[in-house]
């Protein structure tokens, strides 16, 4: 299936359903603060499974008590696609079980 970039006018519609999300050098990034390593640690675990039901997978980086992801669509010249909006509704919808801000 060819994914297609989303318009500006996309992206800001869908952003406005994802608190907390924002789009940076034409990738969609996210930060979560959590209680401390080990739950940052379980939440990156959990996102990779996530990444690997979707085959799409973000740039993620684990801090102390910190998980940041940054992703667009390789397959779409590096734009941000329906493709990226769906792991970061995915991710958004996990992150509360696990104590994430």
């Amino acid at each position: 299936m060819a994914v297609e970039p989303l318009s500006q006018k996309e992206i800001e519609d869908r952003l406005a359903e994802l608190p907390g999300w924002s789009v940076d050098d034409d990738r969609l990034v996210r930060t979560y603060r959590l209680a401390n390593h080990f739950a940052a640690t379980a939440l990156v675990i959990h996102i990779a499974q996530v990444q690997e039901e979707l085959n799409h997978h973000s740039d993620l980086t684990l801090g102390y008590n910190t998980v940041s992801l940054a992703v667009n669509t390789h397959s779409a010249g590096g734009a941000v696609t329906e493709l990226d909006f769906e792991l970061a509704r995915r991710v958004h919808g996990l992150a509360p079980g696990h104590g994430a801000d």
